[in-house]
């Protein structure tokens, strides 16, 4: 594949220009695995919503060209990782949790417990507003979180 050109346009959008000399404004990258391969598997897609090229590989690419990809990214992907989980409010649903994150302290509101999806040892939570959290590993997490994560899987 040829070297891929990206760069910002005077409106802070992503600009792609193809190897025909085309350049595509408002590109927008996507990861096909957000959780499980987060710097692989990413498809650079048009406004129009059709992919104009696809990265293996993250850091295959040119190191500017790279942070103008990751950056974009960082924008657009909000998942908020849960280090702990703090209290739980009942242990049916819905369930109010505070929690700590990556982002610091907060708390969800767990509508069922089908808003909790399995990825491997990883979790994917989503609270009553849409918002997903993450627990990278579930293993990983200390022995009070891991008790009252327990009573909803």
């Amino acid at each position: 594949m040829p070297e891929l050109r990206v760069t910002r346009n005077a409106f802070a959008r992503l600009v792609l220009v193809t190897p025909d000399g085309r350049a595509h404004e408002g590109v927008v990258p996507v990861r096909a695995f957000p959780i499980s391969a987060p710097g692989e598997s990413i498809a650079l897609v048009g406004a129009d919503g059709h992919e104009l090229a696809w990265i293996e590989r993250l850091s295959d690419l040119r190191p500017e060209t790279q942070s103008l990809v990751e950056e974009e990214l960082a924008s657009r992907d909000f998942v908020p990782e849960i280090l702990r989980l703090r209290h739980v409010s009942t242990f049916s649903t819905p369930s109010t949790w505070e929690v700590e994150t990556d982002r610091g302290h907060t708390v969800l509101v767990l509508k069922g417990e089908e808003d909790i999806r399995r990825l491997g040892s990883s979790l994917l939570i989503a609270d009553r507003h849409g918002i997903q959290f993450l627990i990278r590993d579930r293993n990983a997490l200390d022995s009070t979180s891991r008790k009252l994560l327990d009573r909803f899987l």
